[in-house]
């Protein structure tokens, strides 16, 4: 087994949840392309690089137990479908100008699976963990007092990515392989659309002559690129610790959101984000007291 190298551990972390970070200049740069068509060929390219990837980086044996165990092909799909809805809903938030909320969905998330661990698999919360998600249900339903509305946006995102971390338990396949099969069971539906979409703008021949073909081309390495980095990341680095680094990710939006994209960080909003980074670092530092007290 390959010996813990704590240096590199971050180095891959730190560029896996960066590149994350980073995707709302990607998906910028494909505005023009709508949403939906762009998780089509995000599946699309995905499956295609995804399986080109497995035959290189060898998985042993991992075909086998998926082909032994039926069940966990039908978790898979049900996966698949959550991870396209979560893709597809941060793609349209990114590109509407509502990045701010797309981030705090992913602040929240964290909250989420603790809360879902306790209401589906029975884990008790300790003290520090009930306060933390208290803390961001407050933020939440702030910004409905404030706004009027639920942040959909961002609860949207959290459930999603939450549901489909709690399924993904149920199938215990490994990282790659699993996502390879998701995207897979995902192509014919993303075949169908665009047959039964001849008007689609990747349906003209013309359009596979522009610079956004290879964008969308591009949308395979960088659905892949990161998921590897992270997974190389956990073989060096403790769980904790990538816990604490998964934060750099909505940090990086919102930034991006308000520097570069102009989005306005009103005062109601800021006051939601307190309270969930309030919540956010009582989970951190429940999480760091735990950790101690099993070693």
């Amino acid at each position: 087994m390959q010996a813990a190298n704590p240096r590199r551990g971050y180095i891959l972390g730190l560029s896996a949840y960066i590149i994350w970070g980073l995707f709302p200049l990607y998906f910028k740069a494909i505005a023009s392309v709508p949403a939906v068509e762009i998780i089509i060929h995000r599946v699309l390219w995905s499956a295609l690089f995804g399986g080109l990837l497995l035959m290189v980086w060898k998985h042993p044996g991992w075909w086998q137990e998926l082909r032994d165990n039926p069940k966990r092909l039908a978790i898979l799909a049900l996966s698949g479908t959550l991870i396209a809805a979560n893709w597809l809903t941060y793609v349209w938030s990114v590109n509407n100008g509502r990045m701010l909320e797309a981030s705090l969905g992913y602040y929240i998330n964290p909250l989420v699976n603790v809360l879902l661990g306790m209401l589906i698999l029975g884990e008790r919360l300790r003290r520090m963990q009930w306060l933390a998600v208290g803390l961001a249900a407050v933020g939440v339903a702030q910004q409905v007092w404030q706004v009027g509305s639920l942040p959909w946006v961002s609860l949207v995102l959290a459930l999603t990515f939450g549901f489909y971390g709690l399924i993904r338990k149920q199938a215990p396949v490994k990282a790659l392989p699993g996502l390879v099969v998701e995207t897979w069971m995902l192509v014919p539906i993303a075949v169908a659309w665009l047959l039964f979409n001849p008007a689609a703008a990747s349906a003209q021949p013309a359009f596979w002559t522009t610079s956004e073909a290879w964008w969308l081309v591009a949308a395979g390495p960088v659905t892949l690129v990161p998921l590897v980095c992270f997974n190389a990341a956990a073989r060096h680095l403790p769980y904790t610790t990538l816990g604490f680094l998964q934060y750099l990710a909505p940090t990086l939006v919102l930034l991006q959101a308000v520097l570069l994209f102009n989005e306005h960080l009103s005062s109601s909003t800021l006051v939601a984000f307190m309270f969930i980074w309030a919540g956010l670092a009582i989970y951190s530092v429940d999480a760091v007291i735990s950790m101690r007290r099993r070693s």
